[in-house]
């Protein structure tokens, strides 16, 4: 049987992660194989699975490692399952004095926006790390793990996201509000307009099976950084009006301006303003883009099963 304590965690990975991707694109399975080759991995090693038993704690760990390389800004997502490096991850690469680790890519804004997003705290150095370790319960350790597995996801979900296409994204808001039980049941509740001439508006929701009460959809697929502005908000409320339509909501993977979200306010017609990370939460929640991988009930003692009658 294999020693999981043989296999490299995810940070010393990173180097190695980054190095298989210096020569191009490649595939995150081929990169997995590759690794467990260079390292001299077992049989027995490359079997031990997570206990969800859907994955090796290799491939589990490599994938870790790419996942953070990412956030660092030192790999980019290419296509599914592939990805390449950058010229941050050349950089790295270079410096063969450099350690890169999750202290490493904490000197890059966008990996300390992707672990203060995960976590609610600042980048955490591995000292902080291993005496906040060192001071947790058990399940507090647990729920922090989750919670770094959630921003990592919504991150992916965003990259995902902003590279598909404007019908995608459109079909994708729909699909995501009959999932949160708009429009009913009805497979033909929502559809996607994405058409010229449908006056600023890319999807509608019928509330009811004639629909007669229908909800407006507006979705922008802007990078990071690029946010809507107040204009925006106002051409969706005239499209809106045109429609004589009293919901809209507008998605953006970006965010909204301060100026846009106290327009929104201020609009007769109820507008719901939905950004970036709040449209990865929902994704998740209602399983749209990612899946149920394990299901982890935390149990605690009954006191009132033990008392005496």
């Amino acid at each position: 049987m294999g020693d999981y304590k043989m296999i490299p965690d995810y940070q010393t990975l990173m180097r190695p992660v980054l190095e298989c991707a210096s020569s191009g694109e490649v595939r995150i399975s081929d990169v997995v194989e590759r690794l467990a080759n260079k390292l001299g991995l077992t049989a027995d090693d490359r079997a031990i699975v997570l206990p969800s038993g859907k994955q090796t704690r290799f491939a589990n760990r490599v994938n870790w490692a790419k996942s953070y390389l990412k956030q660092g800004g030192l790999v980019e997502i290419t296509g599914r399952g592939r990805f390449r490096i950058t010229d941050r991850g050349r950089t790295a690469l270079a410096d063969k004095a450099a350690t890169i680790n999750n202290a490493y890519l904490a000197q890059f804004e966008d990996f300390q926006s992707f672990k203060n997003k995960a976590s609610d705290a600042d980048v955490k150095t591995p000292t902080t790390e291993e005496t906040l370790e060192a001071e947790s319960t058990p399940d507090e350790a647990l729920r922090r793990a989750h919670s770094t597995i959630i921003g990592a996801l919504s991150a992916e979900l965003l990259d995902r996201v902003r590279n598909g296409t404007p019908a995608f994204f459109e079909r994708l808001i729909v699909q995501l509000l009959i999932a949160m039980g708009y429009g009913g049941t009805s497979e033909e509740a929502g559809r996607a307009i994405g058409q010229s001439g449908d006056n600023g508006v890319d999807g509608v929701i019928d509330q009811d099976p004639l629909g007669v009460d229908q909800i407006y959809v507006q979705a922008k697929r802007y990078g990071e950084g690029n946010n809507i502005a107040a204009g925006a908000i106002r051409d969706f409320y005239g499209a809106l009006s045109l429609k004589r339509a009293h919901k809209g909501i507008f998605v953006t993977t970006s965010a909204f301006s301060t100026a846009a979200t106290e327009t929104a306010r201020g609009l007769r017609s109820r507008i719901v303003l939905i950004d970036g990370p709040h449209l990865a939460r929902l994704m998740i929640r209602y399983n749209v883009g990612c899946r149920d991988e394990e299901i982890i009930h935390l149990k605690k003692l009954d006191e009132d099963f033990f008392e005496p009658t």
